[in-house]
């Protein structure tokens, strides 16, 4: 028997996405207030810590949800958590567990989101003191046109995740996954 819920929407907020689309980050905060949006992550590749921080602090005065900060650990003090990708985790040392141990001692109990992308990344997320994964990407997305897509092998490869599963990548507001999957992160479909 399939248990279906109403994954929660986790927003992801991407500066380079919103300046593409001449969208400031003020008028896409009031915009996302239409939705019921518990959690929500920022990323900014290319800006600046000031920017950044700027940016944190301008999300805490218009959101009152979660906060993930997208890889930039040294503004951990101004979100509620990281996430980070597999390459940028391995930045800390090649063996996981000590990446993982380095990020926690940084962070501490704050959420710890990590990147995955197949059944392989996720039976090494298992292992790992995380809060949830992100499994992506589901599908073709217009903002990561070099993201492998899994489609529906994805949904099989979430159920072998022991933490819950945020699923990234062209997912759109209609749609409804099963657990473990409790969050679909969404981005462009946010800005209708």
């Amino acid at each position: 028997m399939s248990q279906n819920t109403s994954a929660k929407i986790y927003a992801l907020v991407d500066k380079e996405t919103l300046l593409q689309k001449g969208v400031s980050l003020l008028f896409h905060l009031e915009h996302l207030k239409n939705f019921d949006i518990p959690i929500l992550q920022y990323r900014n590749k290319k800006g600046s810590l000031k920017e950044k921080k700027a940016d944190l602090q301008l999300i805490r005065e218009h959101y009152q949800g979660i906060l993930i900060i997208n890889d930039t650990i040294a503004l951990i003090d101004y979100a509620d958590g990281l996430h980070i990708g597999q390459e940028d985790i391995r930045e800390y040392s090649h063996n996981l567990n000590e990446s993982v141990a380095k990020v926690r001692s940084m962070i501490g109990r704050k959420l710890l989101g990590l990147s995955t992308h197949n059944l392989s990344e996720i039976e090494e997320a298992n292992r790992l003191d995380l809060d949830y994964i992100g499994l992506g990407a589901y599908r073709l997305t217009k903002t990561k046109s070099e993201a492998n897509v899994g489609g529906e092998a994805l949904l099989e490869a979430a159920k072998y995740s022991r933490h819950p599963v945020g699923i990234i990548g062209g997912v759109k507001l209609e749609d409804e996954f099963e657990k473990p999957i409790i969050y679909k992160v969404i981005g462009s479909d946010l800005y209708r």
